[in-house]
């Protein structure tokens, strides 16, 4: 009896951990058993192992192999444990030397190709963080893999060249199997010229929703744009993330982790450095928006825009318990997810734009003549935004019908540049004051530090605690309007 022992990483969310392979080649009949909680995706490795490994010239061994993953109470799940069994195989049969603590993560063609997975930027950030910086990947996924600071990072294209370099016999290897297109390195296409973001420019008149934007980017405060359709409500969202500053080096790599999650793709050979933008459509059901599926959860479009900006247009279109749903992440900044078969947790920290018609018509604004919607209905529409959801968005503004002496003055409005630099300048500033509290924006500042060593003169706030004394505002709405006063000092 021989026993091989290799690597991997199994991912839990975005929580990575080691996974400890361990093959075992018996004495008894023909089998493949992979034990240690494995998915379907997992348990079909079997076939897709054995064929790669015929195909390289490196036949597994016709006795009984067990492969067992460590620790056997965590769920596996995917294909990207293919490669670390079939080493630990080649390792029990003395086909290959000791792979020492090489962790090996990427899927197995049938003809012995290796093959990208998802999830490898989290995957090896787990590994380094865990002690396992050498870690062997498919080609496809070599550049991704080499954004992680501390990993030695190898990509091969064919499970035979791979066998090779570990010592494997030459004599029968299929060495000279040329990879297809898809194993090529994917940094080809990095010096691809990106598409041109919309420009602040291109909106016309609407000052003050151009200036509320301004102060929503500076202080990462959420916004809802209430108004008629065409008036410049969506325009105004898509061009909110190109007002936002760069991420910085742990911001960028949060964001590409998660996007390295999702992707279907292996196309990211750098980070992520602008923040993302998300505009689900309004049919997108819970587990679109919050995150879910079968089987361990995955990231949903809240996720997605993690230190972005999450755009739900026609917002009263949405279920009302999806709209809920984002309560949670909008205080917290993290969407735990709890199923079955385990629980996950993403980093949510996202600027909510919600836009709105003021009815289901879209013409009770102004004076609302032409609008068909009775009371009742215009209630019954926006009520379907709840009040503690908006609650939680700093910044209401109705958004009025674009004149005819808006329109015809190219250059009139200022560009998405200039108005960055004062962002940039702004965010600097809040930094420099709450950076003893370890915070970064006014959006972030809890009600302790609101009404404790940043309270401001009771004179200032003698209206408030008004609207407080009467009902007209919450506790949470009291100090959303201070954190806005901040904004605007």
């Amino acid at each position: 009896m021989a026993l091989g022992r290799t690597y991997s990483v199994a991912l839990v969310g975005l929580n990575g951990y080691i996974v400890e392979v361990e093959a075992d080649i018996g004495q008894t009949l023909p089998a493949f058993v992979i034990l240690g909680l494995p998915d379907a995706s997992l348990n079909e490795a079997k076939e897709r192992i054995r064929s790669a490994a015929q195909n390289s010239g490196i036949p597994l061994s016709r006795r009984k192999i067990t492969a067992n993953l460590i620790p056997a109470s965590l769920p596996k799940r995917g294909s990207g444990f293919d490669l670390a069994i079939a080493m630990a195989v080649l390792l029990a049969s003395n086909d290959i030397r000791s792979t020492g603590r090489t962790v090996f993560i990427a899927e197995l063609g049938l003809d012995g190709r290796l093959r990208p997975v998802r999830g490898i930027l989290p995957a090896v950030m787990a590994a380094v963080r865990s002690g396992y910086p050498d870690v062997v990947v498919a080609r496809g996924n070599a550049a991704e893999a080499s954004l992680v600071p501390g990993a030695r990072v190898q990509g091969y294209a064919t499970l035979a060249r791979l066998a090779f370099d570990f010592g494997a016999d030459p004599q029968d290897l299929a060495l000279d199997f040329e990879p297809g297109p898809d194993e090529a390195d994917s940094d080809a296409g990095a010096d691809a010229v990106p598409l041109q973001p919309p420009d602040m420019c291109d909106v016309s008149g609407q000052a003050e929703a151009r200036r509320a934007l301004e102060v929503a980017a500076a202080g990462a405060h959420h916004l809802l744009l209430t108004g008629p359709p065409g008036a410049g409500k969506t325009m105004l969202a898509e061009r909110l993330p190109g007002l936002l500053p760069d991420l910085g080096d742990t911001e960028a790599m949060e964001v590409t982790a998660i996007h390295s999650l999702c992707s279907l793709t292996t196309a990211s050979v750098r980070l992520l450095r602008r923040p993302p933008y998300e505009n689900p459509h309004h049919t997108a059901t819970s587990a679109a928006i919050i995150g879910g599926g079968s089987g361990l959860p995955r990231p949903g479009a809240a996720s997605r825009a993690h230190r972005g900006v999450l755009f739900l247009d026609e917002a009263p279109e949405y279920e009302r318990r999806v709209l809920d749903a984002l309560r949670q992440p909008l205080e917290s900044g993290e969407l735990v997810i709890h199923r079955s078969a385990g629980t996950a947790a993403y980093p949510a920290r996202f600027q909510l734009v919600l836009a709105a018609n003021p009815c289901p018509c879209g013409k009770a604004s102004g004076k609302g003549v032409d609008c068909t919607c009775t009371p009742t209905m215009r209630r019954r529409y926006l009520a379907r935004m709840s009040g503690p959801l908006l609650d939680r968005v700093d910044i209401q503004l109705e958004v009025e019908r674009v004149s005819l002496a808006d329109f015809g003055r190219p250059g009139a409005e200022e560009d998405t540049a200039t108005i960055a630099a004062r962002v940039r300048a702004a965010r600097d500033r809040q930094l420099e004051r709450l950076l003893p509290y370890g915070l970064e924006t006014n959006a972030q500042v809890p009600g302790r530090l609101l009404r404790g060593s940043l309270r401001l003169a009771a004179p200032t706030t003698r209206i408030l605690d008004h609207a407080l004394e009467r009902g007209v505002l919450t506790a949470r709405g009291y100090d959303r309007v201070l954190r806005l006063a901040w904004m605007l000092d």
